[in-house]
C-alpha cells in the first residue's frame, strides 16, 4: 500500500460508510458533539475512559486523603503527613511492576519521585519541599513526552491506540498501516504527544509556584486541582489531533 493510496482514502468518498459500527474511541478525546447521545457505543466509551482513569483516580484521591486522615484524625505534623500521603503511589508503582512482570518507566520514573520526596521531607521537615516533589512527576513525564515527539516516536501513541482501535485487530492493523505510510497520521500522532507534554509541563510550573507562594494547606488541595485542569485541558485540546485520527482510522478499515 502507498502512501498516496492511503491519503486519497483519507479524502474521498466512503460508500456505505454511514452503516459502519459506532466509532470506538473515547468521548473525550473526540471533538465535542462527534457523536450523538443515541450512539450504542457511548456506554462501551465511557466505560473504558473510566477504567483508564481509575489509576489516576487512585493516585491523586489516596494521597489527599491519606494526608487529611493523618494530619485531623491523627495529629501528625504537616510534613509528616505529606510524606506518609507518598507511600500509597510508591507502593502502587511496584505493584504495578510486579503485576506486568516487565520494566514499565513511567512507573519506575514515579517510585523515584515518590522516594526521592519521601527522602527529602524526613531529611529537611520543609512541607514546601514535599509540594514542590510533586511537580517533578509533571516535569520528568513532560520531558519524556516531549522528547519522544523530537525523536518522532511519540510516547502517547502507546496509550491513544487501545482508545482508537478498541483492541480490534482490523482496526489495528489499520493504525499500523497508517503510521507506517501517511505523513498526515504521523503528525497527528506527534502533535497529541506535544499536547500532553505542554499541558504537563505547565502544570509542573503552576505548582512549583505555588509551592513556594501560597500556603501549605492551601497547596494540598489546589495541587490536586491543578492536576486534574491540565488533564482536562490536554484531553480537550488532543482532540484537535485524536478526531481526525480516528476517522483515518475508520476511513481506513472500511477500505481494507
Amino acid at each position: 500500500m502507498t502512501v498516496t493510496q492511503t491519503e486519497r482514502r483519507e479524502t474521498g468518498p466512503m460508500p456505505g460508510r454511514h452503516a459502519l459500527a459506532p466509532v470506538s474511541g473515547p468521548e473525550a478525546l473526540a471533538p465535542a458533539g462527534h457523536a450523538g447521545p443515541a450512539d450504542p457505543g457511548s456506554a462501551d466509551r465511557r466505560s473504558d475512559l473510566a477504567a483508564a482513569l481509575r489509576p489516576l483516580l487512585i493516585d491523586v484521591g489516596i494521597p489527599v486523603g491519606t494526608y487529611y486522615l493523618l494530619r485531623d484524625a491523627f495529629g501528625l505534623s504537616l510534613w509528616l503527613s505529606l510524606a506518609l500521603s507518598s507511600v500509597g503511589p510508591a507502593v502502587r508503582s511496584i505493584a504495578s511492576l510486579i503485576a506486568d512482570r516487565k520494566l514499565n518507566l513511567l512507573a519506575v520514573l514515579m517510585l523515584a519521585v515518590n522516594l526521592a520526596g519521601i527522602a527529602v521531607s524526613f531529611l529537611t521537615g520543609d512541607p514546601r519541599a514535599m509540594i514542590a516533589k510533586d511537580s517533578a512527576v509533571s516535569s520528568v513525564i513532560a520531558f519524556a513526552i516531549l522528547g519522544s515527539v523530537l525523536l518522532r516516536r511519540p510516547l502517547m501513541s502507546a496509550g491513544l491506540k487501545p482508545f482508537m482501535t478498541k483492541g480490534q485487530p482490523h482496526r489495528s492493523a489499520a493504525w499500523d498501516r497508517l503510521s507506517a505510510a501517511s505523513p498526515r497520521f504521523r503528525r497527528l500522532e506527534l502533535l497529541f504527544s506535544t499536547i500532553w507534554g505542554v499541558a504537563l509541563l505547565a502544570e509542573c510550573a503552576a505548582r512549583l509556584v505555588g509551592a513556594y507562594t501560597l500556603p501549605v494547606t492551601t497547596m494540598v488541595w489546589l495541587g490536586t486541582v491543578i492536576t486534574l485542569g491540565a488533564i482536562a485541558v490536554a484531553i480537550v485540546a488532543g482532540g484537535a489531533a485524536a478526531g481526525p485520527i480516528q476517522k483515518m482510522i475508520e476511513a481506513e478499515t472500511a477500505a481494507s
